[in-house]
Parts: C-alpha cells; structure tokens; sequence
C-alpha cells in the first residue's frame, strides 16, 4: 500500500470511528484526583569506568576533582588529570505518588559534556532533587545504553539510536516522601483531562445518581465548579475514603461529544476530522480536481392501505472527475465525510484536503475549528 492510500485510510478510519455512538467510560479513564500528582527530580553527577568515550571538559575536571577531595584525596592544582574514562551527566526521574522512602524508582542519565558514548558506565551516588530544593532520592548504578558509535581514521562516523544517553532500572533510592492532598479536607477535587462543561455536569449527575444523592432536594455529593473540575464529598478516615475514591473511579458515564474539529499534522500528512464538523454552501476552486456534492429531498408515502407516515429523505449524489473543470460545489448539510471520500476516489494527496480545508476555514464554510500540529 503506498504512503498516500495509507494517509487517506486512516482518515477513513477516524470518520468510522467517530461514527459510532459515545460509549459509557470509567471515571478514573478520564479524570484525575487533585493533589494526586507525580514529582520530577534532577541532579548533577559524574559517570566512570568508561572505554576512552569520556571528556576533558573544565566543568568535569572540577566535578572530578571535587569528589576526590570529598574522599580526602588533593590534586595538584598545576596538574590536569587524564580522564577519558569520565564523563558529567544530568540524571532525572520521575516521583509518582505514594511512593514511600525506600522504594525505588528508575533514572535516565544523559551526558551534558563531549562524551561521545556512555555505554559501559557506572553512574556514582548522585543525589535527586525536586522543585523545593529538596533531596528526595539518591541515584547509583551501571547504565543500560542501547545506542552505539564508531569512527574511522578518515573521520567518517556512525552513530545509531543515542550512546550519550543510558537508563538504570530501579536505580534511585527514594529518600523523602512527598505529603499527599488525598486526606486533606471534607472533599476530593475530581480533574478532567479534557474540560467541557457538558463532561463536568455528566460526570457530576453520574456520582449523584449512584450513590443515591438528589440536587433537586438540596442534597447533593457531586458539584461541578468549572468546565474542568467536579468537587466530591467524601469521608475524613482514612480507610473509608480510600474505598470511597475505589467505588467512585470505576463508576461509568457517557462524557459530551466532543468539540467539531479538524486537526491536521502537516509534517506527516495526517488528517483527523471529528463526527461533529459540518459543511456550509462554498464552492472552491484547485487544481483539475472536481467534486460535486448536490442532495435531493424525496418523498416517501406509505400505501394507503398500510399504517405508517409520509416523510421526507435526502439522497446524496456526489460526482467526481479530473477534467478541466476546478470547482468544487456542495450543498448545505454535506458531511465532511463524504467530501473526503470524493477526494479518496481519485487519488488526490493528503495536501490537497489539507489546502481544500483551510481554504474552506478561511471563507468560513467549515463549521468547526481547524488545528495544524
């Protein structure tokens, strides 16, 4: 399958997917608890024992020579060591929450110096520090580097993946515990990930309902503050609310649907277009391509020996060329759907719907809002 039919499949495949009806989803899939909350740290140190890949830099040499000062060793200051076999790195990780002191966390080492290759190093005690300047964690261990280098005597070089940048598998001792909003307070703060104040107030009614809550009566658990936000009454021990939060996150509602949206990633070609995005009467001209979208209202009466209604249907006829004509003409009510389907018929490029959509933006036919990533 070639890259363009590939491109158009996946657009395709968004519009049969965003044909399908919302379906109910679990709280905890697409909200978070405030306060619940990973923490980042980083710290500075040095990695050795490695084959000749290491560095001769003036912020290495201190570093060097300070921590052999801290095991009671002096340099002469007029002497500049050799150490190739050493390299300065950062080292950062991730707290998440809960994590208690003696736990261990994995580390990313990457160097910050001329070290062309940290593979087959050994990353001395470092200590990790978070935002408030405190030592949360302390890193050590032999680094797992996937990248690799090599050079010719020419100067030629290759270089796969990343030899400057290694991890360590539990490498970091946590050291410090970082207090929890969890048990803080008479309510939990529920976050959603994707604010909409249709999602809030579902959410907010999906709690209520379940636990029995009525705000008709003045009684209720669940209040939605915000488009982002729904505060939750819940029990001050510390047992119950644990389980309380258990009983809550698993609960299900149907969220809003989402925003008409059009998001475009002009790099790669991918077109991702929302069920809700409608097209208003326009006509537009590019290219030798032409597509026309007309519908037809029909009128369908019932025998009239047979029980039934008389309505009316649209039958949609689009028609599509790649003669000299360049108009493309549609009438009110067209789907997206079906103009990406004409364009897909005669094997057009991703960048023409890409040029088609944001000249339809532009002349304000396209009823959603158009992202370019």
């Amino acid at each position: 399958m070639s890259l363009r039919k590939l491109l158009l499949s996946i657009v395709l495949l968004s519009l049969s997917v965003n044909g399908f009806a919302q379906q109910p989803q679990r709280i905890k899939d697409l909200a978070s608890i405030q306060g619940v909350r990973s923490n980042q740290l980083v710290g500075y140190g040095l990695v050795v024992g490695l084959p000749g890949t290491g560095e001769q830099s003036p912020f290495t040499e201190q570093s060097f020579r300070t921590m052999l000062a801290n095991f009671g060793i002096a340099l002469d200051p007029n002497v500049k060591p050799k150490i190739k076999n050493v390299a300065a790195v950062a080292v950062h990780a991730e707290l998440p929450p809960f994590i208690k002191p003696g736990q261990t966390i994995d580390v990313t080492v990457s160097s910050v110096g001329e070290a062309s290759s940290l593979q087959g190093g050994t990353l001395l005690q470092t200590m990790l520090k978070g935002l408030d300047g405190n030592v949360y964690a302390v890193a050590q261990g032999s680094l797992v580097v996937s990248g690799f280098g090599a050079q010719g005597g020419d100067g030629s070089r290759i270089i796969v993946n990343t030899p400057t940048v290694g991890r360590i598998a539990n490498g970091a001792l946590v050291e410090r515990e970082v207090p929890s909003g969890l048990m803080q307070g008479d309510f939990l703060t529920l976050n959603l990930h994707q604010p909409d104040f249709s999602t809030a107030q579902a959410l907010s009614d999906a709690i209520n309902m379940r636990l029995g809550a009525s705000p008709q009566n003045g009684y209720s658990i669940a209040t939605p503050i915000d488009a982002a936000s729904v505060r939750v009454m819940a029990p001050r021990d510390v047992g119950q609310r644990v389980g309380f939060v258990a009983t809550i996150e698993n609960f299900t509602f149907e969220p809003a649907e989402a925003p008409a949206r059009v998001v475009i990633n002009s790099r790669t070609g991918t077109i991702v277009i929302g069920r809700e995005v409608r097209l208003l009467p326009a006509a537009i001209t590019h290219g030798g391509l032409t597509v026309t979208i007309s519908e037809n209202q029909q009128v369908s009466q019932p025998n009239a020996l047979a029980e039934g209604e008389t309505v009316v249907t649209t039958q949609s006829i689009i028609d599509v060329n790649l003669a000299d004509s360049r108009m493309f003409k549609f009438d009110p009510g067209v789907t997206l759907d079906q103009l990406v389907r004409a364009v897909n018929e005669v094997g057009a490029a991703p960048g023409d719907l890409m040029a088609i959509l944001e000249a339809l933006r532009q002349a304000g036919a396209l009823q959603g809002e158009l992202v370019v990533i």
